[in-house]
């Protein structure tokens, strides 16, 4: 179901459409400064922002983005989502990885932050083959 704000719908089709080729339209969803934060990077700037999905689309087979809910109040969203990818190379393997994605918007409805919330540790680093052994034995450590 569409979403009732323009603004969020254009994110979410953005997301789940997204392709290499898309990546010459940022600037439609993106405002001139924006910031994009996850548990890896830190950028400032729609030149820096596509290099980072740049990046993700030269690195993994397959990534798909699909919105599982939206919420939005005034300047402000929040969403939901599965990210779907492939890992390149001899022991590929398809992985999930489940977060939400903090927006906020410009006065002209571009996303002016987006900071995107997951936990690298359970989502990625566990599922991987030798680093997972070692992260799934320090959680049994500490869990309580």
């Amino acid at each position: 179901m569409p979403h009732a704000d323009p603004r969020v719908q254009r994110v979410i089709d953005f997301f789940e459409h997204l392709a290499p080729a898309d990546l010459d339209r940022l600037d439609t969803v993106y405002a001139p400064d924006a910031r994009f934060k996850d548990p890896f990077n830190d950028a400032q700037g729609q030149a820096a922002i596509e290099r980072i999905f740049r990046h993700m689309f030269e690195t993994l087979d397959a990534p798909r983005f699909v919105v599982r809910d939206a919420m939005a109040e005034g300047a402000q969203a929040f969403l939901t989502w599965d990210f779907t990818f492939r890992l390149r190379g001899r022991h590929a393997q398809s992985l999930c990885v489940r977060g939400g994605t903090h927006l906020r918007f410009a006065a002209d409805g571009r996303v002016e932050l987006h900071r995107d919330y997951w936990d690298a540790a359970e989502e990625l680093y566990e599922k991987l083959p030798l680093l997972g052994a070692l992260m799934r034995w320090l959680k049994r450590r500490v869990v309580a």
